[in-house]
């Protein structure tokens, strides 16, 4: 009764509306909530014992403690125990001796953060994880404002993300169930997309739902899919592409608009991210790198073919080597542009988990790359040094060249013997053959090995929170209204510009119009997928795109549904009969016991008090009587208790 009674004490306090707190207010929060979960561990201990459901340690009692640390300021708790956090992992980074404790405070701050997001009342869900808050850096400049959520995403927090209320989130955002609002100074909005029966199938032909990250996905691959197909078009004839009279064609022009696009596109994401976010390099991951690396690849090689044409009439052989070289930066795209097709299954756990694992795996190699370009580094002077001491040398790229071959596993021992003198060309080749692919490949072998390991053993989790980053990075920079590549040129060169001139209504009727033109087809599919499919008459169907089923618990029709069979009824004992026999999981064993020796020493000391209190000064049977009398209120006070 005590738990649940705290429990709805929570709720209580996170149910009332509160307003936005300062910066300076926030870090004050966050500042006491360190120093309470100082308080609360003050040494280190295993971190089950503070993720587990059942915790001796996050009970009922110090979750409502911390659901009222912030006094009026009750809906910033979980945002500022998500700074708590990232502060404990950046004093674990800094100050290694207290590693273990500060890893532990971290670990208890996100899970205090769960937990008193599960306590909200549902109509309170939106603003606690949709409010940015800012607050005072380390150099007394107010941060950029940051949400709950974006906070976690960029902290990677597994155990909140995984909760069932950061998916719930995710889920409507992902569906557009929710929509994000943009408001003014880059603060943000969760709100419910309203939709009306009684509208016609005209009236859901809406712009604003090509912003719903589902649909961006979508469109997202069919483009790229179109992309691929051109740029399979541009490379299949290399022989015309060769020739220095051989203008460009449509395929390379469409190949060459498209891919500045995505790179326009990607350049504003980057930008806007960056300017609203507290850690930079969080925003950026790797198919951002990805991303970037084909564009220059790709507009590299147009440069150069450009090049070529212009030179085509004054060197006809300088002109047919420039074609040659951009032709070789097209074919090299390739990889980069198939891999992105990756992207398309990752709403696959198995392969949204493999990307996971991959990630974390390049993540992790960065101490191998660091030990192997100082080594390497070292390596390569000595054999350049030994390679010029007899007055000829062969370069620098021919020694790189050497001790790359013996890192893929392809050494080539005749060449030291000869070039870089004997015996110490050899010695020195012999030695980097045996760091470098013995020793610093199985550390990186080691490295992947972890990797794998600790993604695998939690890998619903990290999924979760793979898909979480997924669906927000897709509307986390502000836009009103988005122009997916290759249109958002269009936006760029037709109608930016007019922000500038027209009124604020004017610029809103005009971009509607626009999207309405040129995305007309993909809006209709969203409108017939929306009114006839989502919410279609066939439950299987509406299901699988609407997401899960709302959850059946305290619905009275469930827990005590009424029967129509005329030999009995199922209700014959009621719901609450029937679980009262039934242990509290949610406390541990450790806390039980512990709850009954209180109960037990608060009867012990009622006991001597009425021993105590008896009468001391009268004999014979009065003395019996009043021993009598002592045990029947004994008896009276352990009746009372039980």
């Amino acid at each position: 009764m005590g738990d649940a009674m705290a429990i709805e004490e929570q709720r209580s306090i996170l149910s009332t509306g509160s307003v936005t707190p300062e910066p300076d207010t926030v870090t004050k929060i966050v500042r006491r909530i360190r120093a309470l979960v100082t308080k609360l561990l003050p040494v280190e201990v295993e971190l089950t014992d503070i993720t587990d459901a059942t915790s001796s340690i996050i009970t009922p009692e110090v979750i409502t403690a911390f659901a009222k640390c912030g006094g009026d300021f009750a809906e910033a708790i979980p945002f500022c125990l998500l700074r708590a956090r990232a502060t404990f992992m950046r004093d674990a980074y800094l100050n290694p001796p207290d590693y273990g404790e500060s890893v532990c405070r971290a670990t208890a701050c996100e899970t205090l953060a769960r937990r008193i997001v599960h306590t909200l009342d549902p109509d309170r869900l939106e603003s606690v994880m949709s409010t940015r808050f800012r607050y005072r850096e380390s150099d007394g400049d107010a941060s950029a404002p940051i949400s709950a959520l974006e906070s976690a995403i960029d902290q990677h927090c597994t155990i909140f993300l995984s909760s069932t209320e950061s998916q719930h989130v995710v889920n409507s955002l992902w569906r557009g169930d929710w929509v994000q609002r943009n408001n003014e100074d880059d603060d943000i909005d969760y709100v419910q997309y309203e939709r009306t029966e009684n509208w016609s199938f005209w009236d859901h032909v809406n712009p604003e739902r090509l912003s719903v990250p589902r649909y961006q996905s979508t469109f997202k691959i069919i483009v790229w899919a179109i992309f691929l197909f051109v740029y399979s078009q541009a490379v299949s004839s290399p022989l015309d592409s060769l020739d220095p009279a051989h203008q460009l064609d449509e395929w390379e022009y469409v190949l060459y608009i498209m891919t500045l696009s995505f790179l326009v596109e990607e350049a504003v994401k980057v930008f806007k991210t960056i300017r609203i976010s507290t850690r930079p390099l969080a925003t950026i991951n790797f198919w951002s790198v990805i991303n970037f690396m084909t564009d220059v690849v790709l507009l590299s090689a147009f440069g150069l073919r450009v090049a070529g044409l212009i030179m085509g009439q004054e060197d006809n052989e300088q002109a047919r080597n420039l074609q040659f070289r951009s032709f070789q930066l097209l074919s090299c795209a390739a990889p980069l542009i198939w891999m992105r097709l990756l992207t398309v299954f990752d709403g696959v756990k198995a392969v949204g988990t493999l990307q996971v694992v991959v990630f974390r795996m390049l993540r992790e190699s960065a101490i191998f790359f660091i030990l192997l370009a100082i080594l390497g580094v070292g390596f390569m002077q000595s054999m350049y040094a030994l390679d010029a001491a007899d007055g000829e040398s062969g370069g620098g790229i021919q020694v790189f060249n050497s001790l790359l071959q013996a890192l893929l596993g392809s050494p080539d021992f005749d060449t030291p013997n000869e070039r870089f003198g004997y015996p110490f060309g050899l010695i020195v080749y012999y030695s980097w053959n045996f760091l470098a692919t013995i020793i610093l490949v199985n550390v990186l072998i080691a490295l992947f090995g972890s990797a794998y390991s600790d993604v695998v053993e939690n890998a619903t989790d990290e999924y979760l929170a793979f898909f979480a980053g997924k669906t927000i990075e897709l509307i986390r920079a502000p836009d009103s209204f988005v122009y997916p590549a290759p249109f958002n040129l269009i936006e760029a060169v037709l109608i930016a510009p007019f922000e500038f001139v027209l009124p604020a209504k004017a610029y809103v009727k005009l971009n509607r119009i626009v999207m309405s033109t040129i995305f007309f087809i993909p809006l209709v599919i969203i409108a017939v997928f929306e009114t006839q499919i989502s919410h279609s008459r066939s439950e299987r169907i509406r299901l699988y795109f609407a997401g899960p089923a709302p959850e059946e618990e305290g619905d009275p029709k469930v827990e005590d549904p009424e029967s129509d069979d005329p030999n009995g009824e199922i209700s014959k004992y009621s719901f609450e009969q029937l679980v009262k026999a039934f242990p509290d999981t949610a406390i541990t064993e450790s806390a039980v016991v512990h709850k009954e020796m209180k109960a037990l020493k608060a009867q012990i000391d009622r006991l001597e008090r009425i021993i105590s209190e008896g009468p001391e000064d009268k004999k014979g049977k009065d003395e019996k009587k009043g021993g009598k009398d002592n045990k029947e209120a004994i008896k009276e006070a352990l009746v009372d208790d039980q």
